[in-house]
């Protein structure tokens, strides 16, 4: 009998929807962003490793730029100094800060941070060892100079952490870096009262230097910014650095695959003045220069208060003492008023109030915003400088000098986050670099105005300093950009 038609028909049909139901469906790769992978290990105990040895390249940076204000009344009286002569000191050292700050920030980009870093420190504690073997005034500003060039790469440090911290920890372990400033700030003045009288401050030098060479040896604990190794497509050497973070903060990894964009043009000037940042840029250039003038007219004020007696008007001229050839007579005046135990308890005093108003500085970053706090503070510092100007007390100067000295830090602390969280990573070195480049300008008049202005106009002196400090708050107010709680931008 013949088969039925009908069956091989059914067998047919029943093949069809087998093969239709067994087709595989082709899923989609997974991938993970680097702020994914930040966000995802979180904070622990390789950002607590990074935050102490990234965190005391702020004690060698302050050390080296406090022993200018330390180290004055000494190299005034030794090799006869008139006051231009002791202020071009400081001036000179910020301006190597000032020309070495853009090369660095460009370098870094490019070649990353962790190596800049590393070459700075060397650079400055080279370089600082040669100053204390100065046989003149001309090799001393020459060679405090060369440390002023090295001690401008000692930002890239911030950089590297800012880099590596998940967003909501940014606005709080950042300003607490300030602890490690105010240690340097208060290790040199404290060396100084020891080491001035008794063996000199030659020997000062050299102990200052210490620090900034067993820094070196740490960093070989700390990786190059994962950030920058996706920037420059190394996308191996980002994962290694994450999985190596995962696995000392006991976190895991996003699932997936890396996925970032290289970033073939990194570090370029021109970047910095696009339309997108040409006016942020030009604002953050001004509010530096304005905090480095305030907050180093205020450093040096305070030595130059203490050195020369100008509170409530005086000169102290009985104090003058005037050094100079054989006969034991000079053309040029020399005041040599050496620091006393008290000068240096103030000057302690008024560094401590660095960190006075740290967790007000922190609840108004993370509460306020960068732009509400920083206008704010920089108002405060306008105030405070004005005040400085009133006929008061021993105590009452150091109060001032205290609230000053606590405002002014506080200032730095808000432009540093905010400089560092705005760009992008392929020109977040550079942006910081140029901006602590400008910053010095400030620092270089600062000596002027701080040593010279003040000595015939206290009042002047202290109406500019609030005066550029009121500029500096508007333009805080009004910058384009709010950062708080905002991601680490890759590209811009």
């Amino acid at each position: 009998m013949a088969t039925k038609p009908t069956e091989s028909i059914t067998i047919l049909s029943l093949r069809k929807l087998s093969l239709g139901t067994a087709e595989p469906q082709v899923k989609e790769p997974k991938t993970f962003t680097m702020e994914d992978a930040v966000e995802t290990i979180g904070f622990g105990r390789f950002h607590i490793a990074l935050f102490l040895i990234m965190g005391s390249t702020g004690v060698v940076e302050a050390m080296e730029i406090m022993l200018i204000a330390v180290v004055s009344p000494v190299i005034r009286c030794e090799w006869q100094l008139e006051n231009w002569q002791v202020a071009l000191v400081t001036t000179m050292v910020f301006f190597g800060y000032m020309v070495f700050s853009i090369l660095f920030g460009l370098l870094a980009d490019r070649y990353g941070r962790w190596k800049i870093l590393l070459i700075s420190f060397l650079w400055g504690a080279y370089f600082s060892l040669l100053t204390s073997f100065a046989p003149s005034y001309v090799w001393f500003v020459f060679l405090r100079t060369m440390v002023g060039c090295g001690v401008s790469g000692h930002s890239q440090g911030l950089i590297i952490k800012t880099e590596f911290l998940p967003t909501k920890y940014r606005g709080y372990m950042l300003p607490l870096s300030q602890v490690f400033w105010l240690a340097g700030s208060l290790l040199i003045i404290g060396l100084a009262s020891v080491v001035i009288p008794t063996i000199g401050w030659r020997w000062l030098i050299r102990i200052a230097s210490i620090p900034g060479i067993i820094l070196i040896m740490a960093f070989k604990f700390i990786p190059e910014s994962a950030r920058f190794h996706v920037s420059t497509g190394n996308t191996q050497a980002a994962v290694a650095t994450l999985e190596h973070i995962a696995k000392m903060n006991r976190s895991v990894m996003p699932e997936g695959k890396l996925l970032e964009p290289v970033l073939e043009k990194r570090g370029r000037f021109a970047d910095l003045l696009d339309a997108k940042y040409l006016r942020t840029t030009l604002q953050i250039w001004v509010i530096w220069l304005g905090i480095s003038f305030a907050y180093y007219g205020v450093i040096l004020a305070s030595a130059e208060l203490l050195e020369r007696d100008l509170v409530c008007g005086s000169k102290a001229d009985s104090e003058v003492v005037v050094t100079g050839g054989d006969s034991g007579e000079s053309q040029s005046p020399c005041y040599c008023h050496m620091f006393a135990p008290s000068d240096y308890r103030t000057m302690i005093i008024s560094t401590i109030g660095e960190i006075a108003l740290n967790p007000l500085n922190i609840l108004g970053i993370n509460f306020l915003g960068r732009r509400l706090s920083l206008s704010i503070t920089m108002g405060c510092t306008a105030l405070f400088f004005l005040l400085l100007n009133i006929c008061t007390s021993s105590a009452g100067l150091i109060g001032f000098l205290f609230m000053l000295r606590a405002l002014v830090a506080a200032n730095f602390n808000t432009i540093y986050i905010y400089t560092a969280e705005v760009y992008p990573t392929t020109m977040r070195a550079l942006g910081m670099g140029t901006s602590g480049s400008l910053c010095r300008i400030g620092a270089m008049v600062a000596p002027f105005i701080s040593q010279v202005l003040m000595s015939a106009s206290i009042l002047g002196a202290l109406c500019l300093f609030s005066s550029v400090c009121v500029v500096c708050a508007i333009s805080a107010f009004t910058l384009p950009i709010e950062t708080k709680g905002r991601a680490l931008q890759q590209i811009k």
